[in-house]
């Protein structure tokens, strides 16, 4: 992979993460349940190999990477919702790259959670449910909350509530993913034709 692939894929997590957040704000469920693992598993990845090992392989990213092409290819094809989510994760993991006492309780939270995953065989929603603690304490209060559009009965449920906190984490771990391989603000500006270059390459090999 090089510098601009591993951009892209970390763009991706975010944009899959956004993307299932509009989901569930909006319907209360999110199909296919593979997307959660694959957003849980980015999360606890936290010495991984590769870029592609911190979502369980380039084939488990493929719709994160189809939601970036439609983000940032055809303006008719956007969605300003998912754009504003993906900006709201991009300010708070710059928010908590500044702050390292934080930086390092969630490094020490997120092992707690991969250990009551592993070790203890938690079931998914008790997963969620901390992750979902982890965002709410460390995560939220470090920048303006991100607000979340949907049904009101379907954002009223606590299950919903931690479904969408852990998803906002898991794109929160891809945007500092994506500070760690080189990413920087003006790639949006001068760089959008070659990382929707990069894009189109990667699903072809997903």
């Amino acid at each position: 992979m090089n510098d601009r692939q591993q951009r892209v894929i970390a763009l991706a997590g975010m944009s899959l993460s956004a993307a299932a957040v509009q989901k569930i704000a909006r319907s209360g469920s999110l199909y296919p349940e593979s997307i959660t693992d694959t957003l849980v598993h980015s999360v606890l990845q936290q010495s991984p190999d590769s870029i592609e090992q911190v979502y369980g392989g380039l084939a488990n990213i493929q719709p994160g990477l189809q939601t970036f092409v439609r983000q940032i290819g055809s303006s008719s094809q956007k969605d300003v919702e998912v754009t504003r989510y993906l900006i709201g994760m991009l300010h708070l993991s710059r928010r908590l790259l500044k702050e390292p006492k934080v930086l390092d309780e969630l490094g020490q939270r997120i092992s707690q959670i991969k250990r009551q995953k592993e070790e203890f065989g938690f079931e998914q929603y008790r997963i969620l449910e901390s992750m979902a603690g982890v965002y709410r304490e460390l995560i939220s209060p470090l920048g303006q909350p991100i607000r979340i559009n949907g049904k009101p009965e379907v954002l009223k449920s606590d299950a919903n509530q931690h479904h969408i906190r852990a998803l906002l984490l898991a794109g929160v771990r891809s945007a500092i993913l994506w500070n760690q391989v080189g990413g920087k603000r003006r790639h949006f500006i001068f760089s959008r034709k070659q990382m929707l270059k990069a894009a189109q390459q990667l699903l072809q090999l997903a």
